[in-house]
């Protein structure tokens, strides 16, 4: 728990200034409480004097420092001698009440403000460095992590810790500051009865900590399933064709509610444990009154005055509230950390594609691309063995071979998404891994087969290739890949919003404004993995028109399964079963007979 109160601690050190003062604020707002008390008691006594006071002894302000005492004398004598007498000093008592109840709201007000303030920015905090962090991790790490599963950490297991920075902090504060300062207060006043009083009040730990248990565990399942229920979702909604052509709209929704059920399931677990302790301490704490009273009875003699005893129980009751609260602290901190935990186990993943610690220069302009003896694995499965290709300046070299045999995976070691487990990769002689990510990935620009749109306007989309492009270079990057005529035959041309994934445009369109993105970033290095694959012999032509223009004058990796796109490359490379099997121009191949051969017929 101390580690997990340290984490929270570290996340809020940038607002540390507001989080004192909202600290401060929840301190005098507790010491109010007892005031109060007082306050009353100080009017009480003097408008409604006992027969028997006749003097400061007898007084209720006895204990009292002499100032207060001699406060006191002077109210008791105004109200005796009438308003006319002591108009200020009559007014000041009648209003002490309503200005103790001001400080109380005033003070509270604050401490909530503040806190909740320092509470909402240090979770926007960690949900962006927990969003950053799981961008800068390599691709093998969201190979094996479901997009839905991410989702759930960066906004439900951090909501949890929201919800217990919001509710708690301003708890945790003030609350203990109302429960020390009652018990003292009754401890100067009545020590012996309050101390049989509370004696009971221990007993209340035994269910506080059963019931934490079963928060804890249920809380962690809870935030399993919330997770399964954002994947379930996910998947529905980005696959909405399929559910929906082989109607699964049925065995989705059942899916889905089976694990609400299960959610609510563990929900209502941690209902029942957090609402069950807040009963139990009020229970004992009548048995404690209780207790207090069959005192009394046994002992005729030496009983407080009915004030005094009123005064005792009155502060009693007053202390079960922020016992309450704290108790519930105790089980939102068990449901926090529970959920927070799997947040800090990602902040705490490491990538597997290290920056480099003194980087290097890469010129990647008119440079080879050299593979050398390239080895690499998914897991304990090889997939590429003692790659060795040299990648010749402005040259065109295709990658062909049968489905699963390496071609794209070359290209993902390229980009570095991953690194071989044996060999290297150079640019101009500069190994990559010596080279900060972002700069190798700035000069390089990739095309795929499944054309990544946002939900965004056409413009916007190309100008993700260079951001901060001006609407000439954009609209030039758009005829360059043969974009510009079905744009400005939209109503909203540049600025018409093509949906998610661009849902809104053709597989031919959505290409071709992928195209444009790629011109206008103006790498030396271009990518294109099965780019036009998808695509009908139409779409086809159009595309291939804007590649060609895109490919003049840089080195190309083109992956290609249809061949016939491919014809004039300069170096034709053969893969089979993660090895190079044949490398040469198109006529070459075809004259030796081999795999190629094969692909090609």
């Amino acid at each position: 728990m101390t580690k997990f109160l340290l984490k929270v601690w570290g996340l809020a050190q940038p607002y540390r200034a507001r989080l004192f003062l909202g600290v401060l604020t929840g301190i005098l707002s507790g010491l109010v409480s007892p005031l109060l008390i007082g306050a009353i008691m100080f009017v009480y006594g003097a408008v409604f004097p006992s027969p028997d006071q006749s003097g400061a002894a007898q007084s209720p302000m006895h204990k009292l420092p002499g100032f207060v005492q001699h406060w006191f004398d002077a109210a008791r004598n105004a109200v005796e001698s009438g308003v006319q007498t002591h108009p200020w000093t009559v007014a000041a008592l009648v209003a002490a009440i309503p200005f103790i109840m001001f400080l109380r709201g005033f003070f509270g007000y604050l401490n909530v403000y503040l806190l909740q303030w320092v509470a909402s920015r240090t979770v926007a905090d960690l949900r962006v460095r927990l969003f950053r962090h799981l961008l800068d991790l390599s691709a093998g790490f969201h190979t094996e992590n479901a997009s839905g599963q991410l989702i759930s950490r960066v906004v439900n297991d951090t909501g949890a810790l929201q919800n217990i920075l919001n509710n708690a902090v301003s708890v945790v504060v003030r609350d203990p500051v109302t429960l020390v300062s009652l018990l003292a207060f009754l401890l100067w006043e009545q020590p012996k009865l309050t101390l049989l009083t509370i004696i009971v009040l221990p007993v209340c730990i035994i269910p506080i900590a059963i019931f934490s248990r079963k928060i804890r565990r249920s809380s962690r399942e809870m935030q399993t399933q919330s997770a399964d229920l954002t994947q379930t979702m996910t998947e529905a909604f980005t696959g909405y064709r399929i559910v929906k052509a082989y109607n699964l709209e049925g065995i989705v929704t059942a899916e889905f509610h089976n694990i609400a059920r299960r959610f609510v399931s563990h929900y209502m677990r941690i209902v029942r444990a957090a609402s069950i302790p807040g009963p139990l301490i009020e229970f004992f704490g009548s048995c404690g009154v209780a207790l207090l009273l069959a005192y009394l009875i046994c002992r005729p003699q030496g009983h407080p005055n009915p004030s005094d005893f009123l005064q005792l129980i009155g502060s009693v009751f007053m202390m079960y509230p922020p016992l309450k609260n704290l108790t519930q602290l105790q089980n939102q901190v068990v449901q926090a950390r529970a959920a927070s935990e799997r947040a800090f186990e990602l902040l705490a993943m490491q990538n597997t594609v290290r920056e480099p610690a003194a980087p290097k220069m890469l010129h990647a302009d008119q440079a080879d691309i050299v593979f050398e003896n390239l080895d690499f694995n998914y897991g304990e499965k090889a997939v590429l063995r003692n790659i060795a290709l040299t990648v010749k300046a402005g040259r065109l070299v295709a990658l062909v071979g049968a489905s699963g045999s390496g071609k794209t995976t070359l290209s993902n070691l390229l980009l570095r998404f991953y690194d071989p487990v044996r060999g290297s990769i150079k640019i101009g002689g500069v190994d990559i891994r010596d080279v900060r990510t972002r700069d190798l990935r700035n000069q390089i620009a990739v095309v795929t087969q499944e054309t990544i749109l946002f939900n965004d306007t056409i413009r916007r989309n190309i100008e993700l290739g260079r951001p901060g492009a001006t609407n000439d270079e954009i609209i030039a990057a758009a005829k360059h890949a043969y974009a510009y005529d079905f744009i400005m035959q939209k109503p909203e041309g540049f600025d018409a919003v093509i949906g998610e994934k661009g849902v809104s445009l053709s597989g031919g369109q959505r290409q071709r404004l992928a195209i444009a993105r790629a011109v206008l970033k103006n790498a030396p290095i271009l990518v294109l993995d099965e780019a036009t694959s998808a695509l009908d012999t139409e779409s086809e032509r159009a595309v291939q028109s804007a590649l060609d223009e895109l490919m003049k004058g840089r080195t190309t990796i083109c992956i290609a399964h249809r061949l016939s796109t491919i014809l004039h490359a300069d170096l034709i490379v053969v893969l089979d079963q993660g090895r190079i099997v044949e490398t040469g121009r198109h006529a070459e191949l075809i004259q030796r007979g081999g795999i190629y051969q094969k692909l090609y017929e």
